[in-house]
């Protein structure tokens, strides 16, 4: 009657096994690292870095735990931080020689102590949030003014070339804020351009006016609509962006969200380099697009000569020099899109769309220039580097543009994603910065642990006071339900905060109010007369429709936190959610299998330890 099969067992041995494998990682702590990141959009890491930063160290007569390729950085973990710094010091005058111009970031940082045949599992600690390890805070605000001016610039432009195409007369167009102003010389040519305007641009609310010099005007002001259309673009634009450049630093699970209209909450658990981090937040990166020097002064000058007055020069992905010519053709403002698809031949490529301003100016460049290379070239912080550098083969109209030839899959993935959001959509400046300490956080850590540990021993020792060694086995389905939970979020690489342990506990507290259930229900059935066997199997099997109902209950709740929750909420419906689920499989799956495997045996059991049953006097 109450015995399980052999295969439930295994079950619950394989649950065992793989929770005590992916819970130890978070008992060995952090140690101190460095971490190489790319400083510039075209420069990648590899696995040859990783061998390079091993020669480095080990000239410098410093021992790295182990050197690894993570992501799109490379790490190397150290006994302390003394070592550490020596580490960080050595690293940035091998890869960055000229001060001036650091090619790469080198950064503090903090990695597991996990030893090698965990890590191989790919058996990682739960990343902490910066309550409990300590980072940088920022709150950013975005212009969302300068990104309605941008917009208005813009249009401006495209306003100019649809009246040019469509050969309407116009006297001059002026830009005032967040409107466009455009002046005729008579009635006739604003009635024409009218309903051009109105259906070609339909962001923008038109109305006649006239200017001081008598001049008939047509106004064009941005719609209610159009304006939170762009800064709602703007905001989700900027938050990519940080994005991007965030996975640079290696972060672990960086928190970037919208609070408010205008505002962005950048949040880098783990970050001991603050300079760093605002470097990197504080990037700008610009397009530009030029035609290439190819004249016999651009040749010598690749061979050591002096660069041709009007011309520059800069180096492509690969190091190698380009000359490119002063004058820009077109700038990253015109690009509306970048994506990643592949050309005629079936090679990787990437598909640019262009404004209208800037399909009719590289219709016209590439008509004028076939066979010629043009360079698309990437600033940030004022240096240059050449993205690509294609051959024009014909003329290319419609706004849409290819770029295409000995790129892999994986560069024109990255080659979109910088063109697409290698800069900010509006400008954005800190004005609030919080840091919380390592220490800090240990403390937190601390005191969230022992919050945990004693709210454990008192519900335990008085479970096995109250119910004896049914208490003892519930006491011992909790600690598998913290077990399994704990492997669960460092599986799913969950983000623990202060909320997170607070569910932690409550979820503890739910799951032993299954086993009261479970062990009242057996006392009632024992308390009515029937064997001890009996009573132990009608227990399990009448209370768990009770405990089925309340946890459904409440993971529609946790699941309502979840959904609509943000921040420290939906931290905390997280772990509640996953508590629920494992406390289920603790509190009745796991602790039947103790009750069985003790007293399921007994063909003849008269009586089970579950403390005093109370019966009724006749």
């Amino acid at each position: 009657m109450n015995r399980y099969p052999w295969w439930k067992y295994l079950i619950i041995a394989v649950a065992l096994l793989i929770g005590t494998v992916y819970t130890l990682p978070n008992f060995f702590g952090e140690a101190p690292a460095v971490q190489l990141s790319s400083g510039k959009a075209t420069v990648k890491l590899s696995t040859d870095d990783v061998a390079r930063v091993e020669t480095v160290l080990k000239e410098a007569g410093l021992q790295a735990d182990f050197t690894e390729l993570d992501g799109t950085s490379v790490r190397a973990r150290f006994k302390d931080t003394d070592t550490q710094i020596k580490a960080r010091d050595a690293i940035a005058r091998a890869y960055n020689p000229d001060a001036a111009d650091p090619r790469y970031i080198v950064a503090l940082n903090l990695v597991s102590r996990s030893p090698h045949w965990l890590r191989s599992l790919h058996a990682q600690p739960m990343y902490l949030g910066l309550d409990l390890r300590g980072g940088v805070h920022f709150l950013m605000q975005v212009d969302m003014k300068a990104a309605l001016t941008q917009k208005a610039e813009s249009l401006s432009g495209d306003i100019r070339t649809l009246l040019r195409d469509k050969d309407i007369r116009h006297s001059g167009i002026r830009r005032d804020d967040k409107s466009v102003s455009v002046r005729f010389r008579d009635a006739a040519a604003r009635t024409a351009a009218r309903p051009l305007l109105t259906e070609s641009l339909p962001d923008l609310a038109w109305v006649d006016g006239a200017d001081e010099s008598g001049d008939v005007t047509l106004v064009g002001t941005l719609k209610p609509t159009s304006e939170r259309a762009i800064q709602e673009q703007a905001l989700k634009q900027n938050i990519t962006t940080l994005h991007n450049r965030i996975n640079e630093l290696g972060v672990a699970e960086p928190v970037i969200q919208q609070q408010g209209l205008d505002r962005i909450v950048v949040q880098l658990p783990g970050v001991q380099d603050t300079a760093k981090a605002k470097d990197i937040i504080g990037r700008t990166a610009t397009l530009e697009v030029r035609m290439v020097d190819e004249s016999t002064e651009a040749q010598a000058a690749l061979a050591g000569g002096m660069v041709p007055f009007g011309s520059e020069r800069y180096l492509e992905r690969g190091g190698v020099p380009v000359i490119v010519k002063r004058q820009v053709v077109l700038t990253g403002d015109n690009l509306t899109d970048a994506q990643t698809g592949f050309d005629e031949n079936q090679e990787a490529a990437v598909h640019l769309t262009l404004d209208a301003r800037g399909a009719r100016i590289f219709k016209d460049v590439t008509r004028e220039n076939v066979g010629k290379r043009m360079a698309i070239i990437l600033f940030e912080k004022g240096k240059g580097e050449v993205v690509t550098a294609p051959v024009i083969r014909g003329e290319i109209g419609g706004g849409r543009v290819q770029i295409s030839g000995r790129m892999s899959t994986e560069e024109a993935a990255d080659t979109a994603l910088l063109l697409r959001a290698g800069s900010l959509a509006a400008p954005m400046e800190i004005i609030e910065e919080r840091t919380v300490g390592p220490s800090l956080g240990a403390e937190n850590i601390t005191q969230g642990f022992n919050s945990l540990v004693y709210g454990f021993a008192a519900v335990g020792l008085f479970m096995m006071a109250y119910y004896l060694l049914f208490g003892v086995f519930s006491t011992i389905a909790l600690s598998v339900n913290l077990l399994l939970l704990v492997a669960v979020l460092s599986m799913l690489q969950a983000t623990l905060t202060l909320p997170g342990i607070a569910a932690i506990a409550l979820t503890l507290g739910m799951a032993i109010d299954s086993n009261v259930l479970i062990n009242e229900r057996v006392r009632e059935e024992l308390r009515s007369g029937i064997s001890p066997q009996s009573a132990i199997h009608a227990g399990y099997e009448h209370a768990w429709s009770t405990i089925l109902d309340s946890n459904v209950t409440t993971l529609i709740a946790g699941l309502s936190l979840l959904a609509f929750g943000s921040g420290p909420v939906r931290g905390f419906a997280v772990v509640h959610c996953l508590g629920i689920l494992t406390s289920m499989f603790s509190a009745v799956f796991f602790s039947r299998g103790l009750v069985n495997l003790w007293y399921g045996r007994q063909k003849k059991l008269k009586s089970v330890s579950i403390g005093q049953i109370w019966k009724p006097q006749a």
